[in-house]
């Protein structure tokens, strides 16, 4: 135990790496066979976040340095060559929520892939090395492999957009994400190359540390924000996600919500730790601010006019992004204020909850699209007779994402209220508003697919197989219990996530050597 413990940071990222390319070799004796060393291996790196995490939580950062036992940072004589992992509180969180989902993705891809049986072994690959990307840029303590983990979970999520390949929408998807991609990734490497140049740094922590904020690391931040920004799916800059997430195979969008959430997470540690203590904290929260507010009410407006069940759930993903941007931004600009640490906690508990609550609506819709091969309004309805236990779980995810009480989603968006009403309560209004034409579209899908008169064509609708039910059964038992115990999920998971990102001295002091 002590050894997997000391290398739980590699091998988290290593398991995965290993089974991706282990999955095509043996699909050819057994898709049981490979669906199953798929399975255990998402679920042994599971079991090891945990295991870092409870390390986290006693010990402190944990660094793990490849090729050394300490990391090679003294200086002026010596410079960050190595590479290097960093675990801190917020880098764990976001470990175990990606982690977590894609473990119940690939619980649901079990039933998925037996149906789409051509591309199954490719399928798993993609989807394995997809989660080695957004771990690996959420452990990552240098700036550089934070680019290359981008590229590859970049790289696999446009070959897993493109799945239904006979599907001409989802070749455009495709298409737009790999294009939104490669933009993002040039403008990260640009800025690193800036950093690089101007302090020989690609650590974290050592770039914190010797950030003087001229000229050319306000271009690098400039460059940073969007890129990251883009790839969150933040409107104005949301172009992609509708079309990925609507087209997409809906295992593989539940594990592209994660993806996505692994570049807000580096939103959150540019902010919060590489240039904390540099910028204008009312300038930068301010426009994360404007940005969530255009997110949210671009993302709620836009899922009233879809006719698509997928596209309209993705346009709600646009706003909920918005939620946890205002909290940040929030945050940022209150820094130093108890409602700013609220504000954190709310944004940082609905990150988890929006992956759980949204992932929850998009697997019932591959439910539903699996039994009717339908996705659009007005070739659904009456499903609820035929299959009642989506319906149920459907309903479940409904509330939970619109906010309503005792569920998950009103916790944290409750947490964004009262944080948000301290500092302009126009930025309450127009949140809460959010959350009432969330929970009135989707209560119109819901009428739409599984409610209202039989379709003669859909009259031989069966429920989902098994796997599928029970992936969907497991989201919503974690969706209740965050539900009935969001005190105990804030106190364990979210308030060592918002100590790491109130006091970034932690994380340097952890490379740097300082006390």
């Amino acid at each position: 135990m002590d050894f997997l413990l000391e290398h739980s940071p590699p091998l988290i990222v290593a398991i995965p790496l290993f089974a991706s390319f282990l999955t095509p070799v043996i699909s050819r004796i057994s898709s049981r066979a490979r669906d199953g060393i798929a399975l255990a291996s998402i679920s042994f790196s599971t079991f090891l976040s945990f295991l870092l995490a409870q390390d986290v939580y006693k010990n402190g950062i944990k660094v793990y340095t490849f090729g050394a036992s300490v990391p090679s940072l003294t200086r002026p004589a010596e410079i960050p060559v190595r590479i290097i992992f960093e675990v801190d509180g917020l880098s764990v969180f976001m470990v175990i929520i990606s982690l977590v989902i894609a473990l119940l993705a690939v619980i649901y891809s079990t039933a998925f892939t037996r149906k789409e049986r051509e591309g199954a072994d490719r399928y798993y690959t993609l989807l394995l090395l997809m989660v080695v990307g957004m771990v690996g840029m959420e452990m990552t303590g240098d700036m550089f492999n934070f680019f290359v983990f981008l590229e590859i979970t970049s790289i696999a999520s446009t070959a897993l957009i493109a799945f239904w390949i006979v599907r001409a929408e989802s070749l455009e998807a495709s298409f737009k994400y790999i294009i939104i991609s490669s933009v993002g990734a040039l403008f990260v490497l640009l800025a690193i190359a800036f950093l690089y140049g101007e302090y020989d740094l690609l650590n974290i922590g050592a770039l914190a540390d010797a950030m003087r904020y001229t000229f050319i690391d306000k271009v690098a931040l400039v460059l940073l924000l969007s890129a990251l920004a883009m790839k969150s799916g933040i409107a104005p800059m949301h172009m992609w996600l509708p079309d990925a997430y609507g087209e997409a195979p809906p295992s593989v969008t539940f594990a592209l919500i994660a993806a996505t959430q692994a570049s807000f997470y580096g939103i959150i540690r540019v902010c919060y730790t590489l240039y904390s203590s540099m910028f204008n904290h009312v300038v930068i929260g301010s426009l994360l601010i404007a940005l969530a507010l255009v997110s949210i009410i671009v993302g709620v407006t836009m899922s009233i006019v879809q006719s698509s069940l997928t596209r309209s759930i993705a346009y709600i993903g646009v706003a909920e992004i918005g939620y946890m941007l205002l909290a940040i931004g929030t945050g940022l600009i209150v820094k130093t204020e108890n409602y700013g640490i609220v504000a954190l906690k709310g944004g940082i508990f609905h990150i988890f909850n929006d992956a759980l609550d949204l992932g929850l609506l998009f697997l019932c819709a591959g439910a539903v699209i699996l039994s009717t091969g339908e996705r659009s309004f007005d070739r659904l309805g009456g499903l609820a007779r035929n299959m009642k236990y989506t319906s149920i779980l459907f309903l479940i995810g409904l509330l939970a994402v619109s906010g309503m009480p005792p569920m998950n989603g009103f916790a944290s968006k409750l947490l964004i209220y009262e944080s948000t009403y301290r500092l302009n309560p126009i930025l309450a209004i127009v949140a809460i508003l959010g959350s009432i034409l969330i929970l009135a579209v989707l209560a119109k899908i819901f009428y739409s697919v599984f409610l209202g008169p039989e379709l003669p064509h859909l009259k031989d609708a069966k429920e989902a197989p098994t796997a599928m039910l029970v992936a969907m059964f497991l989201v919503a038992g974690i969706i209740i219990f965050f539900s009935l115990f969001p005190g105990y999920v804030i106190d364990k998971l979210v308030v060592p996530a918002v100590d790491a990102m109130k006091d970034p001295t932690a994380y340097i002091n952890a490379i740097m050597g300082g006390g």
